[in-house]
């Protein structure tokens, strides 16, 4: 006798059992399968119920295709900057975020807008425009040393004071 189980989403009683199927599941362009999945489905709008095992296996692999995204932004925002040749606090000053922001968003600290991100993809197909947005003063060459012509130095070093 097959046992029936209500839609929690339409209120349908005619959903049907299933054992150990594939699902497929993707996230920012990234497909995982997760195999032996087991639960309820909707025949009138395809809803899926898994049995608690099944959600706790299906949970976890999507929490693993959101990191590997996260990682994946991360990277590609720190390869765009450095081949614009920025700072993080060049990048900072043309997005209008903290001086650390680009530190947090590298490490994986803080997630960046999607409009920097989308900033930073349009200016790495077309670095030209990164004179559009980036005052003069920050783009000016360095030397060997990290300074600026106007001598400023581009990274600052925090010290500490050790008593004797």
């Amino acid at each position: 006798m097959v046992r029936r189980h209500q839609c929690d989403a339409c209120g349908n009683p005619k959903t049907e059992r299933f054992e150990n199927q594939r699902f497929t599941m993707e996230h920012a362009g990234v497909r995982q399968k997760v195999d032996r999945l087991s639960g309820w489905r909707c025949k009138e709008c395809d809803e899926v119920e898994f049995d608690p095992e099944s959600a706790v296996r299906y949970a976890a692999a999507g929490d693993e295709l959101v990191l590997q995204a996260r990682q994946r932004e991360q990277m590609e925002l720190k390869r765009i900057r450095q081949k614009l040749d920025l700072t993080q606090q060049d990048a900072a000053l043309i997005t209008g975020g903290g001086h650390n922001a680009f530190s947090r968003y590298e490490r994986g600290a803080a997630r960046p807008l999607p409009a920097v991100m989308n900033l930073f993809k349009i200016l790495d197909r077309h670095p030209e425009l990164l004179r559009e947005v980036l005052p003069e003063s920050p783009r000016k060459s360095r030397d060997d040393h990290g300074r600026r012509e106007d001598g400023r130095a581009t990274h600052r070093k925090r010290s500490k004071l050790v008593e004797a």
